[in-house]
């Protein structure tokens, strides 16, 4: 079949579909799916150990504000001063007694503003980033984060 055929046949089929071939044929016209996305507020204060902080994540419906619970969660760090110097491998972030939060524990190498990798799976698959600026005794979520 040459190009102008195979070009022509798949026009007249494009034709026929947007004309209503679905209900034809007895199927459904595929529906938009509205994706949902996950929110985090991520709220870290230190350890008794330098560099060590400890995390609790909520997660929400971004559309809903609804908690996201039952999803696995790993958070991982990288500091986007210094790309591909400084990361931290991701841990698992177990669930909290109260839905949609989660807590992890990061492990720095340096203070500074880090961007946390909130990797969720499970009935949600999504990927949230939060920037986080970690200092000595305390640890703030920056704006955009």
């Amino acid at each position: 079949m040459t190009a102008l055929r195979l070009a022509g046949a798949l026009a007249a089929a494009a034709a026929c579909l947007s004309a209503g071939a679905f209900a034809q044929v007895g199927a459904q016209a595929p529906q938009a799916q509205v994706k949902m996305r996950a929110k985090a507020d991520v709220a870290c204060r230190p350890t008794s150990t330098a560099l060590h902080y400890d995390c609790t994540i909520r997660l929400t419906n971004a559309r809903t504000g609804e908690p996201l619970g039952g999803v696995t969660l790993t958070v991982g760090a990288d500091m986007p001063s210094m790309p591909m110097m400084h990361s931290v491998r991701p841990v698992a972030a177990p669930p909290e007694p109260e839905s949609g939060s989660y807590r992890a524990r990061l492990a720095l190498e340096m203070h500074g503003d880090w961007a946390l990798q909130l990797n969720l799976s499970g009935p949600l698959r999504d990927r949230v980033v939060a920037i986080v600026r970690f200092e000595p005794g305390r640890a703030e979520s920056r704006p955009g984060g």
